[in-house]
């Protein structure tokens, strides 16, 4: 009887484990393959019409690469190193039964949008930024602390020009480099916030529910 316990055990432990793993593959295979609905692309393109088609894509690329950051960070906060990119996640959030179906399956929870203010510690968005810098350097094969080039979340503003957005710097020191660019590669190894924006960005944390939503294509801005 004893020996058979074990063995349920055995089995119970080796099920459990095997669930959670095809889960997690579910959901990241859910991100990746997931397609968001062309009426966002409208909604950003209306505060940013300098941006392209090419280049709205690319802003959707980089909330998918949030996302991915998210789903590795756990229940973890995460800030959002990109205004642009926020901006796009503050369009489909507002896609209410869109969204709750997207969390859903790719976090098993609602993933919550909160700014910086109302968090509970003061240095939440400094642990947000370091961590999202982090993750974001990993899943690009950079090297957090010695890197070479950015995440795509953290090149993303200052790539498209985005005026109200972050911009990264690899070497603040640099004569090259304008002094309001954030040290992207101090924010790995600071104890301090210095390297990223303490006041920006946004960080999320989970809660639940399904559904799904439509919507309709516009047409593209200019390079």
């Amino acid at each position: 009887m004893v020996f058979e316990g074990f063995i349920l055990v055995g089995l119970l432990i080796v099920s459990t484990t095997a669930f959670f793993f095809y889960q997690k593959s579910a959901r990241h295979r859910f991100l990746k393959e997931y397609q968001f609905h062309p009426s966002l692309k409208c909604r950003v393109m209306e505060k940013y019409p300098h941006l392209s088609k090419k280049q709205l894509d690319l802003v959707f690329d980089g909330l998918r690469d949030y996302f991915a950051i998210c789903q590795t960070a756990g229940r973890k906060m995460v800030a959002m190193p990109s205004q642009v990119v926020d901006v796009a996640w503050h369009e489909f959030i507002l896609s209410t039964q869109l969204y709750r179906n997207f969390c859903k399956k790719s976090f098993g929870r609602f993933l919550h949008h909160t700014p910086n203010e109302v968090r509970p510690k003061k240095n939440a968005a400094c642990e947000g930024i370091r961590r999202a810098w982090r993750i974001a350097c990993v899943h690009s094969d950079i090297d957090p602390s010695k890197p070479k080039s950015l995440p795509l979340i953290f090149l993303i503003d200052k790539k498209l020009r985005i005026k109200d957005g972050f911009h990264y710097s690899l070497n603040c020191r640099s004569r090259n480099n304008p002094s309001a660019d954030y040290c992207a590669s101090h924010i790995g190894c600071s104890a301090s916030c210095a390297g990223g924006p303490s006041n920006g960005g946004s960080g999320g944390f989970w809660s639940s529910d399904s559904s799904s939503d439509t919507g309709s294509s516009c047409g593209g801005g200019g390079d």
